[in-house]
């Protein structure tokens, strides 16, 4: 992660102040609970809590670390120095450090699912908008990067916006998948200490209790919420290329909003470039990375080893912070993105009237051609536009094998491009609801 794909509340989630706090609380509540189980004093439970305003101090913690070579441990030594070492007696008792470190990343990741989730309700608003503004703006089809049939921008854009709420819906399931929590102790059995315990921190987190743990949280649910997230950057991606291609100078139906002052290149003055599309291109690229570490994290010895460790410290950061900076960025592109309707229809009517030929392949065969016989009538006169730049209309008319089965009126009337956009509320409805 750097500073130039990043945005501020996502960057607090994992700085080392928030993971002490987090650290200092789930021991702060497991005292709490361990006292009303008469497991400890009262009033050493009571004493830890004499921290709870205090700024942790991470190059003291550092320090400690540059000694003891744990990280748990020289937080547990800074605690006893604030507090007193007499007070904090009891803490830790019974846990042991994933205990800490695995409660705290998944408090951390659910917290970052949020602020993803808040994200993608702006994402999907400008969709929306979008989609309703331009919904019967003809445009041409594409399949194979050549022309098809007609669709709408509307229809463009409802389509992203379909496929990103169902990607809402995958995060709220990977939020909920990894929202639990582990105070069981070494190797997960509870020998030191009451399951009471764990339900009581949980409880606090706003954590769900770890149905099985063994000295870790299972990682299977952290693989699941990192593909969760390559899913979800690979959807940006693909809105992204989708606009890339818009804005090609050839195509040009669309572009991202050029403000005034910006430049497009250091060389060429008249440049007009898609640098921020092509900047979440690379953005996705990152996200996608975590995917297979995440997968290859399952896999663990017997109750735990920590080669996930370092691979989470990396991975959990970065895909959160550049995801979010990712959709943040794409919902201003799409909310500024320039449209251009005149250059939709001049590239659809490019070809002179190709984009009918299905029309006039099953007009034929209700007329009583075969379809094989149809489509080879269709397809000789479609060349001749494709070769010669001739008028696909024109050539249909003179062809006396279409005109005896269809007259020049029914050829006509299957290039009106209203027959294209005749169901586009009935797939609005099936996508917004309205």
């Amino acid at each position: 992660m750097i500073p130039r794909y990043s945005r501020p509340d996502m960057v607090a989630i994992w700085s080392p102040q928030t993971k002490f706090r987090i650290w200092y609380e789930i021991e702060a509540h497991a005292c709490d609970a361990m006292a009303d189980l008469g497991v400890i004093p009262r009033e050493n439970a009571e004493a830890v809590w004499k921290a709870k305003d205090v700024e942790f101090d991470v190059a003291r913690i550092d320090e400690i670390e540059a000694v003891t070579k744990h990280d748990v441990i020289a937080f547990l030594t800074h605690l006893a120095e604030i507090i007193g070492n007499d007070e904090a007696r009891f803490v830790h008792q019974g846990m042991t450090s994933s205990d800490v470190l695995d409660t705290t990343l998944n408090v951390q990741m659910v917290r970052a699912a949020d602020i993803l989730l808040a994200d993608m309700d702006g994402l999907l608003a400008a969709l929306k908008r979008r989609a309703h503004e331009h919904k019967m703006d003809v445009r041409i089809g594409r399949s194979h990067g050549i022309h098809a049939e007609p669709v709408t921008m509307g229809l463009t854009f409802a389509r992203f916006y379909a496929e990103m709420d169902r990607n809402k819906a995958r995060l709220e399931n990977a939020r909920a998948e990894i929202a639990t929590g582990a105070v069981s102790g070494a190797v997960g059995t509870f020998a030191n200490i009451d399951p009471a315990v764990e339900a009581h921190v949980c409880d606090k987190l706003g954590l769900s209790p770890e149905p099985i743990s063994t000295q870790v949280i299972p990682r299977d649910r952290h693989a699941m919420f990192f593909a969760t997230l390559g899913v979800i950057a690979s959807s940006i991606e693909n809105i992204a290329t989708e606009i890339r291609h818009m804005q090609r100078t050839e195509v040009l139906e669309a572009e991202e909003f050029f403000s005034k002052g910006q430049k497009g290149s250091s060389a060429m003055p008249h440049k007009r470039n898609p640098v921020l599309t092509e900047n979440l291109t690379g953005l996705a690229r990152l996200v996608r990375s975590a995917v297979v570490p995440a997968l290859e994290n399952v896999a663990l010895w017997h109750e735990r080893d920590i080669s996930h460790s370092s691979v989470e410290r990396g991975i959990g950061p970065d895909a959160t912070i550049h995801l979010d900076f990712a959709l943040a960025r794409l919902t201003g592109v799409i909310d500024k993105l320039v449209i251009y309707p005149d250059n939709m229809m001049n590239n659809l009517n490019q070809f002179r009237g190709l984009v009918h030929s299905q029309r006039v392949l099953l007009a034929l065969t209700q007329a009583g051609v075969s379809r094989e016989d149809s489509y080879r009538l269709v397809q000789r006169n479609a060349m001749k536009v494709w070769e010669e730049g001739a008028d696909f209309l024109t050539e249909l008319k003179g062809d006396a094998d279409v005109t005896a089965a269809l007259s020049e009126a029914e050829l006509e009337e299957k290039f009106d491009l209203g027959y294209h956009t005749k169901h586009v509320d009935t797939i609005f409805a099936r996508v917004f609801g309205d």
